[in-house]
């Protein structure tokens, strides 16, 4: 929700053709659009669906944009916004007074706080202290790469004494929130984006607009099938992490599904250089350094907010931990890519893959 230092390309590529199809439409096709906007969540949102008419698809559109710009006000740790009470609000009044908020803040603390508990606590809203701090050194450190330093470790121990999740107080009739420590804060990064789509897909299956893609960074939902007539499934792309993102990317597979959120964390979003290491954002709540176990970890399941937890959660956990963690998720895969290049599949994930026979059509 802060500026953007540069145009970070998504590791997910949405196919709109099924490769070499010359199969008859099957049904009566609707029409295909797409239009992106740049102002919400650091992001590049795209939008991808059939309709009737470019008129119905531009109304829709705007819906969902209206919807992610809602989101964005309520999440945002860094503005504030006329008439709104939102997650920056709640860290200005830690340990001043509970805050009144919507709806939709409470039930994303609450998620949080249960996914934390339910996965060995790898990823933290309360860690707001240690990622400020990471992220004032990371902006330095891209501003004047020449003088680009770390964060000192007893800083970041310092902020650390400020992270206990535990003291996010949500009184859920009063709908408050109260940090009891006045020195922590909240940073919903590693869930808002993908939560946020969630919800405006929610909103959009009630609008009965269902045949659409929503992509928003790393983070893509897809929704019952596209109405081209042809295709049963939508395809989305697994990008290679390695591929530079000013070239034409190859994929390293193809997901295809419907019903489905494909989100990947991964250390070439942002990032910056000190000595020549790359030091990227993903923190490890045990060493208070950039996580080292992956390149980048693609998670797989019909939620797209759960999904995006569970990206950064796995990237920051070991592969034992990370595939324990999600075989208690019915029907969640994921892909790792190791720093030794080496792709690792859970059991399962084959069949939705390209490479596994995978495809659009029946």
């Amino acid at each position: 929700m802060r500026k953007i230092y540069k145009i970070i390309a998504p590791l997910l590529l949405i196919l709109l053709v099924m490769t070499g199809c010359q199969a008859a439409p099957k049904e009566e096709a609707k029409e295909n659009f797409r239009k992106d906007f740049f102002e919400y969540f650091d992001t590049v949102t795209r939008i991808i669906g059939y309709a009737d008419s470019e008129e119905e698809f531009n109304e829709e559109f705007d819906v969902i944009k209206s919807e992610f710009k809602r989101y964005h006000e309520l999440f945002d740790i860094y503005h504030t916004y006329e008439g709104i009470n939102n997650i920056k609000t709640i860290n200005d009044n830690a340990g001043i007074e509970p805050v009144v908020v919507d709806q939709e803040i409470i039930d994303l603390i609450l998620f949080s706080k249960e996914w934390y508990e339910k996965t060995n606590g790898k990823a933290n809203i309360a860690m707001g202290a240690v990622l400020r701090v990471w992220s004032d050194y990371r902006e330095e450190g891209m501003d004047f790469p020449d003088d680009a330093k770390l964060p000192p470790m007893d800083l970041l121990e310092e902020k650390n004494e400020h992270t206990d999740i535990n003291k996010i107080i949500v009184d859920d009739e009063k709908n408050t929130v109260f940090l009891e420590d006045p020195e922590m804060s909240i940073d919903v990064g590693a869930v808002a984006k993908g939560y946020a789509t969630e919800r405006v897909a929610d909103h959009m299956r009630e609008r009965g607009f269902t045949s659409i893609i929503i992509s928003a960074g790393g983070n893509v939902k897809a929704m019952d099938k596209p109405l081209d007539g042809v295709r049963e499934r939508w395809g989305i792309g697994i990008q290679n992490p390695d591929e530079s993102i000013f070239t034409d990317m190859d994929s390293l597979d193809t997901v295809f599904s419907t019903n489905i959120a494909v989100v990947t964390s991964g250390d070439y979003q942002r990032y910056y250089y000190v000595d020549g290491v790359k030091y990227h954002h993903l923190i490890d709540a045990e060493t208070l350094m950039p996580g080292t176990y992956f390149k980048a970890v693609t998670v797989v399941m019909e939620d797209s907010g759960l999904a995006d937890f569970m990206s950064t959660t796995l990237f920051l956990s070991s592969l034992e931990e990370g595939k324990e963690m999600l075989s208690q998720i019915e029907g969640a895969h994921a892909l790792w890519v190791t720093y030794d290049n080496e792709i690792i599949l859970t059991e399962g994930f084959e069949e939705m893959l390209k490479s596994g026979g995978a495809s659009g059509a029946d």
